[in-house]
């Protein structure tokens, strides 16, 4: 099976390009199975740097992406800054000006939020589960790209929908307390808790900053079992990466 990838469906220029990986097409075996690109949930790591290649040939990336630490927070890093590739340091997005550069964002229910300026000129990744956009991951991942918010577009890539994204009064609390917009994005379940829409909060709060050009994949990662990971449906699995990148010459 070839790797496939889901290409994003937003207006940013051609030269951009920007999309998520499904879960077919790679090495790894159950409960991996098959192109985990995540380092770090226990897979075979000959495997996942074989699936890496595997997926740098296959979509003919001009460099290896820039694999994150990422750990729900809201820490930008700038790629372009020297030594920036071997990423020592925590970070949840990153921006980069310079063609050939390859963002990625790892995911398997988290939101991964593709940015680029109208132009192509300017790109940021970000890593937005709840916990980095209740702390302000996309505001931070915005004010790093240094572009006036409506010379922005946005893609909201694959995440857990609201159907399955079930939560505590903790997270409600947490974006109401920001926002009391946000109370929209929360329906009460049957179990005293509440089911939570990922897409329409980090809409609300790109709203907030701006950004008016927003799209969607639709696709929800818990109810799609042959093209997503997803951590809340399986506990151990693997992850898919969400790329941005400028047609160019490598860096």
């Amino acid at each position: 099976m070839s790797v496939r990838f889901l290409e994003a469906d937003w207006t940013a220029p051609a030269a951009v390009r920007a999309g998520c990986t499904l879960r077919g097409g790679g090495s790894s075996l159950p409960p991996y199975a098959s192109l985990n690109l995540g380092d770090h949930v226990g897979d075979d790591p000959a495997t996942v740097r074989g699936n890496r290649a595997q997926l740098r040939a296959a979509l003919q990336l001009p460099a290896e992406p820039i694999w994150l630490k990422q750990v729900h927070g809201i820490e930008v890093l700038d790629v372009d800054a020297a030594d920036a590739g071997r990423v020592a340091a925590p970070a949840d997005a990153a921006v980069t000006r310079q063609p050939g550069r390859v963002l990625a964002i790892l995911v398997a229910d988290c939101m991964p939020v593709l940015f680029a300026s109208a132009d192509g000129a300017v790109l940021g990744a970000a890593h937005a589960g709840w916990r980095g956009l209740s702390a302000g991951v996309l505001e931070a991942t915005v004010r790093a790209m240094r572009v006036a918010p409506d010379g922005l577009r946005a893609w909201l890539g694959p995440a857990i929908g609201p159907r399955h994204f079930e939560v505590g009064d903790d997270v409600r609390a947490a974006f109401v307390a920001h926002d009391a917009q946000a109370a929209a994005a929360f329906v009460a379940n049957a179990r005293g808790r509440w089911q939570c829409d990922l897409a329409k909060l980090a809409r609300q709060r790109l709203a907030a900053l701006g950004v008016t050009q927003v799209h969607s994949a639709h696709q929800c990662t818990f109810a799609d079992t042959e093209k997503y990971f997803s951590y809340r449906r399986d506990g151990r699995t693997g992850r898919m990466a969400a790329l941005l990148w400028r047609a160019g010459a490598a860096a």
